[in-house]
This record gives C-alpha cells, sequence and structure tokens, in this order.
C-alpha cells in the first residue's frame, strides 16, 4: 500500500512540477526562495529584496498609474518605466506643433517638467498576512452569499484599522482563489511629471509589427518624477511641491548581463491563470481568443488606413491603436502556443490524476470528488452567455457612437425614474453633451467616416455570427430597410441617421435637456438596437453569467486547495492579480521553430538592419544613425565595443511588469522590462521554459539615449552608476 501510495505522488508531482523559471513570488515570503535563487546566481539575500525594518529594493519599486511598474534611480524622486506606460501622457502634451510624440520631450531643468493630471504612482509600505482576520466567522455551510458578506465586512475593518491616523492607503486582495488573503499598505503620490521620453521613431521602434516579437531594437522608457509636499509625503499638485526623497534608489551597472547570468525582475504582474482547468482552457482557446482577434483585426484595418492619411489621425488613433493591437496580438500568440503545448491535453491529464487522488480516500471523494464534473457544467451552459459578452464589448461598443448612444440610453431610461430630480438629469444630460461637443470640436467629419466604418463592419459581422440568431428584432429593421442583402450598408446608413453623429440634434437635445425629450433618444435608430441588445443580455445571460462566475470561484477554491493537498511536496505560487511580486531566471536564447536560433540580446545593428524610410515603425532617427556611423557610444558600449539594445531571459513575466526592473545578481539595475516574445504568450495559462521568455531594454541603450542621442546628461548625473 506504501509503495502504491509514493507511486502516485510522485506521478503527479512529475505532471505538476514548476519549473525552475517559473513563478510570481511573494516579496513577503521571498525568504522562502532564497536558497534557490542564490544556488541560481543571486549574490544578495532576500532581507535585501523585502525588509520593513531597513530599505530594500521593494522601496525602489512602484505601481506606475494603475497598469504598469516603474522605479526610483536618483535621489531625487527620478522614475524609470516604459515609454507605453507613459504613452498615454506624453500624447496628452503633444500638439500637432508640439509633436512630443514624434519630437521626443527632454526637461533641461526641474521647472520644465510637465505635471500629468490624473497619474499617480504607488509605493509599497507594507505587506502582511491578513487570511485568519479575513476569514474570521466564515464557515463552511454558508452560501456564497453570505461568506462574501462576512469577508467584505471584515475586510474594511482590516483595512480601517492598518491605515487609521495614517497617511496610507491599503489594498485587500485574495490568493489562490480566496485561500489566503495579503494586505498591502501603500502611499499614493498624486503628483507625477514628464521628464523625457524619446522620439516614437526609438520609444516605439518595430511598433505593432514588432510587438510581441524577438529580436527586438525598441528604446522602450519613459522618464518622470514624482513629487511631494516639503514633508516628504503625497501631495496633491502644487507648484510648492518638491521632488520625493525615496528610501531606496536603484544603482545601475553599466557591466550589463551575459548568456547564463542570473536575473530577476521587481514589479506589478496584471493576471495569470494557472489553475484553469480543461474547459475553461479550451473556451479560451478555440472560442474567446479567435472571436476577439477577429474583431479586433476589423478596427485595426479601419484605423491604420486613417493613420496612414494625415499626422494629424495618427496623432488622434496612435494611443487607442496601440491598447487594440496589444491584445489582439497576444491573443493569437496565447492561442499557437496552448495549441503547440497541448494544453487542453495536459491539463485533461491532470484533471484525470485529480480525480484519481480523489477517489483514493471517502473523505476526498465527499469533498473533491464533484468538482470536475460541475465545472464541465457550468462552463458548458455559460458558453453563449461568455460569446454575447464578449460580441458586445468588441463589437457592439467598438465604435465612439455606439458608447455615447449607450451613454444617452442611460439617461432616458433615468428620465422614465421618477425618484431622479430635473436638476439630477440635468447634470447627467450636461456632462454628455460637453463630451459630445469636444469629440465634435476636434475634426469630426474626418473621425466620423473612420468611426462609421467601424460600426458598419463590427456591426454587421456581429450581426452575422450573433445578432441574427439571438436578436430578432435586429433582423426585422433589416427586413423592413431598403438594405436587405447588404447589413454593412444597413448599419452604415443608421450612424448616418443617429442623433449622435449630428451636431445640430445633440445641441437640440442635451444643451438643455428636458423629460420629453427622452422619447427622442429612445426613437434613435442605433440606441432602438443597443436597447434591445442590453435587454435581451441582462434578461438571458447577465444573472447566468454572474451566477457562474460566482459559481466558478468557489469551484476553483476548493479545487486549488484539493490540488495542494495532493502535491504537499510543490511549491505553489498564487496566480498574478497587480500585487507586488518577484519573479527569476537566467539569461537564455531560445528555439522558436525548427532550425532557428535566437541570441539572447540585440545591439543597434539590428536597428540599422531594420531601416525601411517607407515604412513608418521602421524609420531611424538622423541624429541615431550619425552616431552610429562615428560609433560614438561612449560609456554605454560592451566589452566588444557593440551597443547594446535589448535582452532575454527566462523570468516569468506578464501584462502590468511593463517598466519593471530587471536587476542583476547584486540587485542593480541592468534593463527595464517591456514585453515577451510571442510564443510565449500562453505563459499566462501554462508556461513552457523552452520558450517563455521575458524581453527586457538594456540600460545601456537607455542611458546611451538620454545622455548621447537627447543631450539630457544632467539626468545621468543624477542616478548612481556602476561602470
Amino acid at each position: 500500500m506504501k509503495r502504491i501510495f509514493t507511486t502516485i505522488v510522485a506521478t503527479v508531482f512529475l505532471v505538476c512540477n514548476v519549473f525552475a523559471d517559473e513563478g510570481m513570488w511573494l516579496p513577503l515570503l521571498i525568504g522562502q526562495r532564497q536558497a534557490d535563487m542564490q544556488q541560481n546566481g543571486m549574490r544578495i539575500s532576500a532581507d535585501d529584496i523585502y525588509s520593513v525594518n531597513h530599505a530594500s529594493l521593494k522601496d525602489a519599486v512602484v505601481l506606475f498609474g494603475s497598469g504598469c511598474t516603474g522605479e526610483f534611480v536618483s535621489s531625487e524622486g527620478l522614475l524609470l518605466t516604459n515609454h507605453h506606460c507613459g504613452y498615454s501622457y506624453i500624447v496628452s502634451h503633444s500638439t500637432v506643433e508640439a509633436d512630443y510624440l514624434t519630437n521626443g520631450f527632454w526637461a533641461s531643468d526641474k521647472q520644465s517638467e510637465l505635471p500629468c493630471k490624473g497619474l499617480t504612482v504607488t509605493l509599497l509600505v507594507y505587506m502582511k498576512d491578513v487570511t485568519a482576520e479575513v476569514l474570521k466567522g466564515v464557515e463552511n455551510t454558508m452560501s456564497e452569499q453570505e461568506r462574501e458578506q462576512v469577508i467584505e465586512r471584515n475586510i474594511e475593518q482590516v483595512k480601517k484599522d492598518a491605515v487609521k491616523n495614517t497617511h496610507y492607503t491599503a489594498v485587500i486582495k485574495p490568493f489562490y482563489y480566496g485561500n489566503q488573503y495579503f494586505m498591502y499598505v501603500n502611499e499614493v503620490f498624486r503628483d507625477v511629471r514628464l521628464v523625457g521620453a524619446p522620439p516614437s521613431n526609438i520609444g516605439k521602434f518595430g511598433g505593432d509589427t514588432d510587438n510581441w516579437m524577438w529580436p527586438r531594437h525598441t528604446g522602450d522608457f519613459s522618464m518622470f518624477r514624482v513629487y511631494a509636499g516639503k514633508d516628504n509625503k503625497p501631495a496633491d499638485y502644487s507648484p510648492d511641491n518638491v521632488p520625493y526623497t525615496p528610501k531606496k534608489h536603484l544603482t545601475i551597472n553599466l557591466k550589463g548581463v551575459n548568456e547564463g547570468d542570473f536575473t530577476f525582475v521587481f514589479g506589478y504582474p496584471g493576471t495569470t491563470k494557472q489553475f484553469l482547468t480543461s474547459d475553461a482552457v479550451n473556451f479560451v482557446q478555440n472560442m474567446e481568443d479567435p472571436l476577439r482577434i477577429k474583431m479586433r483585426t476589423i478596427r485595426l484595418n479601419v484605423y491604420n488606413r486613417a493613420m496612414n492619411n494625415s499626422a494629424a489621425q495618427r496623432l488622434r488613433y496612435a494611443s487607442r491603436v496601440a491598447s487594440i493591437a496589444n491584445g489582439w496580438k497576444k491573443w493569437q500568440g496565447e492561442v499557437k502556443g496552448l495549441q503547440r503545448l497541448g494544453a487542453i491535453e495536459q491539463k485533461q491529464e491532470r484533471e484525470n490524476q485529480f480525480a484519481t487522488w480523489a477517489a483514493q480516500t471517502p473523505e476526498r471523494q465527499k469533498q473533491y470528488g464533484g468538482l470536475l464534473p460541475e465545472f464541465q457544467r457550468v462552463y458548458s451552459q455559460t458558453n453563449d452567455a461568455r460569446l454575447a459578452l464578449i460580441y458586445i464589448n468588441e463589437g457592439l461598443f467598438a465604435s465612439d457612437l455606439s458608447q455615447y448612444a449607450f451613454r444617452g440610453l442611460e439617461i432616458a431610461r433615468l428620465t422614465k425614474d421618477n425618484s431622479k430630480s430635473d436638476e439630477e438629469l440635468s447634470k447627467s444630460a450636461e456632462k454628455l453633451y460637453n463630451s459630445l461637443c469636444k469629440l465634435f470640436a476636434n475634426d469630426y467629419e474626418n473621425h466620423k467616416q473612420v468611426d462609421k466604418e467601424i460600426f458598419a463592419k463590427t456591426m454587421s459581422v456581429f450581426y452575422e455570427d450573433f445578432g441574427k440568431q439571438h436578436y430578432p428584432q435586429i433582423a426585422d429593421m433589416i427586413a423592413k430597410s431598403k438594405f436587405k442583402d447588404d447589413t454593412e450598408a444597413f448599419f452604415a446608413d443608421i450612424y448616418e441617421k443617429s442623433i449622435f453623429s449630428n451636431s445640430k440634434q445633440i445641441k437640440k437635445i442635451f444643451e438643455k435637456y428636458n423629460r420629453k425629450n427622452a422619447k427622442k433618444i429612445m426613437a434613435d435608430p442605433v440606441v432602438a438596437i443597443i436597447d434591445g441588445i442590453m435587454n435581451d443580455y441582462s434578461e438571458n445571460y447577465a444573472t447566468l453569467v454572474d451566477e457562474a462566475a460566482a459559481k466558478t470561484d468557489s469551484l476553483y477554491r476548493l479545487y486549488v486547495a484539493g490540488i495542494m493537498e495532493m502535491n504537499p511536496q510543490r511549491d505553489f505560487f498564487p496566480d498574478a492579480n497587480l500585487t507586488l511580486r518577484v519573479t527569476y531566471g537566467k539569461v537564455k536564447s531560445f528555439e522558436p521553430m525548427d532550425g532557428v536560433v535566437y541570441k539572447p540580446y540585440t545591439t543597434i545593428e539590428g536597428i540599422m538592419e531594420k531601416e525601411n524610410p517607407q515604412i513608418y515603425d521602421y524609420v531611424v532617427e538622423k541624429k541615431l544613425k550619425q552616431l552610429y556611423n562615428e560609433k560614438d557610444y561612449g560609456i554605454y558600449a560592451n566589452k566588444d565595443g557593440e551597443l547594446p539594445v535589448a535582452f532575454i531571459a527566462s523570468n516569468h513575466t506578464t501584462g502590468g511588469n511593463s517598466g519593471s526592473p530587471v536587476l542583476d545578481a547584486d540587485g542593480n539595475l541592468v534593463g527595464i522590462n517591456f514585453d515577451r516574445n510571442w510564443e510565449g504568450t500562453m505563459s499566462d495559462i501554462m508556461y513552457d521554459p523552452s520558450r517563455c521568455r521575458n524581453i527586457s531594454l538594456d540600460i545601456r541603450y537607455c542611458l546611451f539615449i538620454i545622455d548621447k542621442f537627447a543631450g539630457a546628461k544632467h539626468l545621468v548625473e543624477e542616478m548612481t552608476i556602476l561602470k
């Protein structure tokens, strides 16, 4: 009996083993990884990474905005992150006359730094395991709703107690699907200013063509500065604020890294889903991702044609296209990666092992035996509902017109609510009217043609693929129109007829809104379609989706607990949830396909090889070319006289890690993480050590651009540099 049990456990371990480079580890618990990290080459201690007793590396790493990472590189609050993380703020300060997006921006002194309205930087003070406090009073006999109510009350109390009489904020998040809870106590800085950004032909070199790809030659960085009150505490923007003095800023190592060197990434990864069942992976691989790709391809084709027509259109849509294309390309790589790994089959094998393990004792069978069939039932019953939501988000609301029409619909619905005062309605209408006025004031006629095409094309696909079957009211509208066999023409026609595409109609209805105007809104053909679709979703899908989400959360909580019980010898890392993590690996080459091997670093030579003046993404800046021709690399060349640009390593990263510091064995800054390789994007669901690589900007290229290209040597002189 003992021998049989041992064999089973060993089999399970082999199938579910964590690869050496896999994992997003909690800083508070990084001491548990210290021996492995040091065995792989790290020369510092866990206490150097995370400590509340003295300055540590965690004091130099921040959450930049709401979805990127940044790092302090000077004692005066100078911050590095990615160009694409700072993109929207660079755009916000750009005009056709002062086009910082195209030409770059470099503040000559602190007085020239540009305030970024709404941008925050969040710094971790400490984290704490609060599982016992959060789950206090939770009983197994409780319904899921009762359980959540108790947990929510407990969370609010724990947060309140933690930040009482301080300027700190607190966030408590679930880990392992609610089997554990950690609290993050933070400082949130609200005065952040743009310091520097390279031209797009450097910061976004390769554009969407090279996005998610290796080899890479993108100078993906931007610089900001965090300001605080004179007490060094967070403060709202004021000219009287002073540069923030961090407890720790990173030292920069100009010696760089070589293949096989240990590196680790310290940052805020957004989302991973390593525990998904085979049914969930099947939905992602074969339904969700292909649909999103299809719908976004339509939008990107329209926007890209417009951007090629004029500089004004390029500025208008640049940030929007970057956002749309990022997921679009990532999902393509994810599908291919999951298919190549046989992810569904691997998941099924693990589930079979789990079922076998659960069946070995009556206690396990009672607790875990019904989990997998229930997962299968829930997922199969909600596929249509989840597809409906994707079609709505990626199709129905793909255009500006649809989004504004929906806001109009909401106001019309509020009008029917007698509890709402005329003043409340007027305020809502005024807010929408002001937004529409801004839209109409900004070269609306050219934008209208672009937006109309997106509306017509995405709605046509929405209808033909999904709406024809589920929304007969649209079919009836088309049948009564003159465009019976041309759905795209039908949707283009109702776009023109919509009041939300007509500035005069908008003014008439919303400038001085009253309750009678609700009828005019509801009569709008686009509003009518949106109203029908949203009503149908509310009646037939919304409750099902919400109930399924609550049910799967409950199932996963028990499933993950079972997996951990089944594999007591395995170290499990929690899924990413935009909290601070440490991941480590080594600088490594990889083979994307048979007969092809990619080196782990690129140089400026590759930029010149990619140069193509006919393609915007591959235009090389004249000064950069001059510096290359003269081999004027200064102190930033490597030992072979080359100027490094980027490198890859086996650190397990995801979205949110953009801008994260890449650190060497001694904790010095050697790179800025900005991407993953396309072949490894499935790592959010399943990690493959042979192909998953994070892509980082070599810090030497970053400083070269600041110093030699931009002539902003004063910024480099702020930093602590090892030569």
